[in-house]
């Protein structure tokens, strides 16, 4: 019996700590649809790109054991609330809206929104000069918040990724696109984006554009709040941020 007792009481304990080294995972979300040259998949089905590099750099030096979880973006947010993930880092911005549910780590990297369109078209990135014209931009962005707010005599069309919103530029169903300059020089530099040019910055408004781009986590985690800032802080004193950069742009983002 007492065998048996020893036994029992060997298995709870493995459990349990199987349980706890489980519980010390950090669940990082990715938006699952692809967004290079940040995130996307590999002929694997690996997920690789510069933030993915990031995600891998940033909790290495902070002593985190985390796992990349892809969410679809339009439900990223709701997935943390939810406590599916445990935080989010997908080229979200830190914007005073999104501060109202959840909090955010220092920012990592930061680039202006810009406008892209053929370039046989005399376009600028204003909203006189956008007026009649029709507008891509992806749903549940802060580039949707600030063409809904500044190009009211646009028409917009909402795409679920940025991805579809660069082929109907290319394909002539729309005249431009507000998306991020460092994804959009991406696209301009690809065979169906050489039809098209970056036009220009958008005029900076920090209330939609945010500060940067953060890490999202949960209001109140404190900890891993904390145990991330110190991995961002540690990633740009080392130079790993600078050096992961260097692969995959010409200049800084930071």
């Amino acid at each position: 019996m007492k065998l048996k007792a020893l036994l029992a009481a060997a298995t709870a304990a493995a459990a349990l700590t199987a349980g706890a080294a489980a519980a010390e995972q950090v669940k990082i979300g990715i938006a699952a649809e692809p967004y290079p040259p940040f995130s996307s998949l590999d002929s694997s089905g690996n997920w690789v790109g510069w933030e993915i590099e990031v995600i891998k750099a940033v909790c290495a030096a902070a002593e985190l054991d985390c796992v990349i979880t892809p969410v679809a973006w339009d439900g990223i947010i709701p997935s943390l609330t939810g406590q599916q993930i445990d935080a989010i880092m997908a080229s979200m911005s830190i914007t005073e809206e999104r501060l109202k549910t959840i909090d955010f780590s220092d920012a990592y990297y930061n680039t202006p929104a810009v406008i892209v369109a053929d370039k046989s078209m005399n376009i600028e990135p204003t909203p006189d000069s956008l007026a009649g014209k029709i507008v891509g931009i992806q749903a549940s962005t802060i580039h949707q918040a600030y063409a809904q707010e500044y190009f009211k005599d646009a028409e917009l069309k909402v795409y679920q990724t940025q991805d579809e919103a660069n082929q109907d530029l290319f394909a002539g169903r729309i005249d431009a696109t507000q998306a991020d300059s460092i994804a959009m020089a991406d696209f301009v530099n690809s065979d169906n984006g050489g039809c098209c040019e970056i036009k220009g910055a958008v005029a900076d408004d920090p209330s939609i554009l945010g500060r940067g781009v953060g890490a999202g986590v949960r209001k109140g985690d404190t900890e891993l709040l904390e145990a991330l800032n110190k991995g961002i802080a540690a990633i740009l004193a080392d130079g790993t941020h600078e050096k992961i950069t260097a692969g995959y742009f010409t200049t800084s983002i930071y």
